[in-house]
């Protein structure tokens, strides 16, 4: 078995959800203690891990996006890809950490980075508190095989709240639900047409006639497209399930919000999506996505959406629009997580990685990322050192789908000691 997907699948359930790291956290103390490295960890759990006199250092996230059974993981092998039953799988960024343990286990002198919570807003990285010794960082959190990432986009968590008066109304109550839908990176994946569940349930609810909301449940992650979406409504309407909707009929009579129509306004005109084109890097420039609206109390509602984009000027362009809409409904906002981007540079570091890139696969392209590297956060703590992102194919992150290719696991593996080596 490929080492690498060999080492994967022995960490594959030790669980790290993000927030929930404790146990991945210490098997990695542990590993490279009884390896005889030396070890630093700081008050954000993130983790050195050294020897020597490293040159280059690896540097990964050990948190992961838990969606479906997640933490409880059930590999399957299916020719050439690695999946998970019923769950996302957690190749980013899993992959990476079984490359690292691999090298420890091997005692190959690097540096080792691991950071925590990665998946959350960069909380790890953004909090550092380690020194590196290196004068290279390289970041396995790609997912595109021979493709040399040296930029990404900056993001930000928009939190919105709202509360409404209770009344109470004529009709009948149902529970209206979207479940299962593909989902997908709130980055990478935004440009692909994957349906937003809460956009598809609510185009449902506004489509019915005097229908008030009582209740609202949707949305997994916030960096996630959202895959399922519930909602307790009233309505005089007769409705039925279709394709996409399940009607349920309750025998209750909730207390609706007074300002039903006005939430179902708002989400209709809620931005979702590629707001514009980065024509330079054939990706999205800006972007928004539609995250989570939750009932946080029986008056309360809570929505976040998450921002993207690859400049400082169009992330702070993205959040003031949205604001602005989310203000005109009478939503209380705040910006949560903002994190950096980081901006394109083409280096001797990253000629180096191109060179061995193009040994390995036969080909190679410089790339920027529409999603947010630790990089962009780490460049700004560490301005004398150079960075350069690269990984194997890994399809569908954050998503009951997420897969990853073996050979390009290998091959990727491959530059990795390649660069280790000549450097």
């Amino acid at each position: 078995m490929n080492p690498i997907v060999k080492r994967f699948l022995e960490i594959i359930n030790i669980s790290r959800c993000s927030f929930k790291t404790k146990k991945m956290r210490d098997y990695i103390i542990e590993f490279s203690k009884s390896r005889g490295y030396k070890i630093t960890i700081d008050s954000f759990d993130n983790i050195l891990v050294f020897k020597d006199n490293p040159k280059l250092s690896l540097q990964a996230h050990y948190d992961m996006v838990c969606v479906g059974d997640a933490p409880n993981i059930e590999p399957v092998i299916e020719g050439d890809t690695l999946r998970a039953k019923n769950s996302s799988l957690g190749a980013d960024n899993g992959i990476a950490i079984a490359m690292m343990l691999e090298l420890i286990d091997r005692g190959v002198d690097a540096e080792y980075l691991f950071t925590n919570d990665e998946e959350v807003g960069l909380i790890g990285a953004k909090n550092l508190e380690l020194n590196i010794k290196s004068k290279y960082i390289l970041n396995l959190d790609s997912e595109d095989e021979a493709e040399v990432y040296i930029g990404c986009a900056g993001g930000a968590d928009i939190v919105a709240t709202i509360e409404d008066e209770l009344i109470e109304v004529d009709g009948k109550c149902y529970e209206v639900s979207i479940k299962g839908l593909p989902g997908g990176h709130s980055g990478v994946d935004i440009d692909k047409a994957i349906p937003n569940a809460i956009k598809e349930l609510f185009t449902f609810i506004n489509s019915l006639d005097e229908v008030y909301i009582s209740a609202i449940y949707a949305g997994e992650r916030r960096n996630s497209i959202p895959s399922n979406a519930v909602a307790i409504i009233v309505t005089t309407s007769k409705i039925v399930s279709n394709k996409m909707v399940e009607i349920r009929e309750l025998n209750e009579s909730p207390k609706v919000f007074k300002k039903s129509q006005a939430i179902l306004d708002l989400v209709d005109i809620f931005p979702h999506g590629v707001v514009d084109d980065n024509r330079e890097f054939k990706i999205p420039n800006i972007s928004i996505n539609l995250a989570q609206i939750n009932s946080v109390k029986s008056n309360k509602l809570e929505l976040i959406a998450t921002t993207r984009a690859m400049d400082s000027e169009g992330l702070e362009s993205i959040n003031s629009e949205t604001i602005s809409i989310l203000n005109s409904f009478n939503f209380i906002t705040k910006i949560e997580d903002n994190y950096p981007a980081w901006r394109p540079d083409i280096n001797s570091f990253t000629k180096i990685v191109k060179k061995v890139v193009e040994k390995e696969f036969g080909k190679c392209e410089l790339k920027a990322i529409h999603a947010g590297l630790e990089c962009g956060v780490l460049s700004k703590k560490f301005s004398n050192i150079d960075f350069v992102s690269i990984g194997p194919n890994i399809r569908y992150p954050h998503s009951k789908r997420e897969y990853v290719e073996i050979n390009s696991v290998t091959k990727t593996f491959k530059v990795v000691e390649e660069l280790i080596s000549i450097l």
